[in-house]
């Protein structure tokens, strides 16, 4: 790339036609690109010419739509592709592109390995394989289960199991983000219902895990959590971007807002629930478990752009770790009415690839720039 050329960003996504899993999302990257100097375009493994080495990229037009054309090879490529797939796996298991974002592994493995990571087990339910031993171990400990699946996102597939004498109620959001409610008077109906749903509502054959309950009903009658936000910034440190919490709807197993959740300002609610002392006490800690993932996390997988944490705050003010999304959203800003803290969680990504395309112009001049280490943090 010739100096003072724009940096060339990829997004490697999901596409069928000109359709997208995030269509507004990857406008809005796009339009941040524009802003901050850099070039940014959309391109799918079926886009990528290696003979010719270029790539069939994308981007919006003016009136609403989407055009292609050819572009030279990017410089970074931020990974954003959401569906799998053998020509996913092949192009992102190649050396093909400097990604901003290193792979990742599935929820179930990353939480076996959090809850053997010293500096991280304190904040991680019990969490185990689901299996008929298991189920009925679990049951025995907790009255309030999660039946949940090891790949998921979004809020899909999750089931809530209550225990409530000698019956059990379930509760849960199907892969269409349909509700499904059922009361079973046995543990061998609830294991049956249970089997039945961990074949009819798997995520590409992927495995289901049971994890302890948690009573995060802030508000009565309604599930809480709270997604925090930590990204790479235009110097390449971590940085949290922001946080919110999120209220389910009444008797909803999950607080996702594509499931009817409602969002609202971290300070807002803990506030109101536990004092400003505590709420700011809670939300130090909240920020210090998010710095130790994701230090964690690039030791055992190499350099990372950003991670949502989902984090679940208990009725006493304990902090839990509930899961961590690689490639998360930041819808929850806009819901709270934060439009200055959304634009900023979507110019953070392309930020820190411009920052990751200096540095490689720099490596190939001789000058030799490093992200910065924990004590400058």
């Amino acid at each position: 790339m010739a100096e003072g050329q724009k940096p060339l960003i990829g997004i490697l996504v999901w596409r069928d036609g000109f359709k997208f899993s995030e269509p507004g999302y990857f406008r809005n990257l796009i339009r941040a690109g524009n802003r901050l100097g850099a070039q940014v375009f959309l391109f799918s493994p079926m886009d990528i010419d290696t003979r010719m080495r270029r790539i069939r990229g994308i981007t919006p037009t003016d009136t609403g739509g989407w055009e292609m054309r050819y572009y030279p090879w990017p410089e970074t490529v931020i990974d954003r592709h959401r569906r799998g797939g053998s020509g996913y796996s092949s192009i992102r298991n190649s050396k093909l592109f400097t990604y901003a974002n290193n792979k990742f592994t599935h929820k179930w493995k990353v939480t076996q390995m959090f809850m053997q990571e010293d500096s991280l087990k304190r904040w991680i339910p019990e969490t185990v394989e689901y299996g008929q031993n298991n189920l009925m171990n679990m049951l025995r400990k907790h009255q309030l289960l999660y039946i949940k699946p090891g790949n998921g996102t979004g809020g899909s597939s999750i089931v809530k199991v209550k225990s409530i004498g000698s019956r059990y109620e379930v509760s849960g959001r199907d892969l269409r983000q349909g509700t499904r409610r059922a009361i079973l008077h046995t543990k061998s109906g609830l294991m049956a219902w249970l089997n039945h749903w961990t074949v009819s509502q798997r995520i590409r054959n992927g495995n289901f895990m049971i994890q302890q309950g948690l009573n995060l009903d802030l508000v009565p009658g309604r599930v809480s959590d709270t997604r925090l936000l930590i990204q790479k910034n235009e110097e390449g440190k971590w940085d949290v971007t922001g946080m919110g919490v999120r209220t389910g709807p009444v008797g909803s197993a999950t607080s996702n807002l594509h499931g009817g959740g409602r969002a609202q300002p971290f300070n807002e609610l803990m506030v109101k629930s536990f004092g400003a002392e505590k709420a700011a006490s809670i939300r130090n800690e909240c920020e210090r478990l998010a710095f130790a993932v994701v230090h964690f996390i690039e030791q055992e997988f190499g350099s990372m752009m950003e991670y949502g944490l989902d984090i679940g705050i208990d009725t006493s003010g304990k902090v839990w770790l509930i899961e961590v999304n690689p490639k998360p959203g930041r819808e929850i800003f806009k819901g709270m009415g934060n439009m200055e803290l959304y634009r900023k969680s979507i110019e953070r990504p392309i930020q820190y690839s411009m920052y990751l395309a200096r540095k490689l112009r720099n490596k190939e001049k001789g000058v030799e720039i490093t992200e910065a280490t924990d004590e400058e943090m």
